[in-house]
């Protein structure tokens, strides 16, 4: 009895485990790629007031 107890309890825990660490890892990704991409786009846009000779940005 001891024995199905904790298989029972390893197969309960362990799918709930692992889709919360795909959920992570998807969600981090996202943020991340986010990031990167929001600094890119501010230099280049930094890059193109310079050219432009424009100060400050309108906000």
């Amino acid at each position: 009895m001891i024995e199905n107890f904790w298989g029972n309890a390893i197969f309960s825990v362990v799918p709930t485990i692992a889709l919360g660490l795909i959920f992570w890892m998807l969600m981090r990704s996202i943020l991340r790629a986010d990031r990167t991409e929001r600094k890119v786009y501010a230099e280049i846009e930094a890059e193109e007031r310079a050219r432009l000779g424009l100060d400050k940005p309108v906000t």
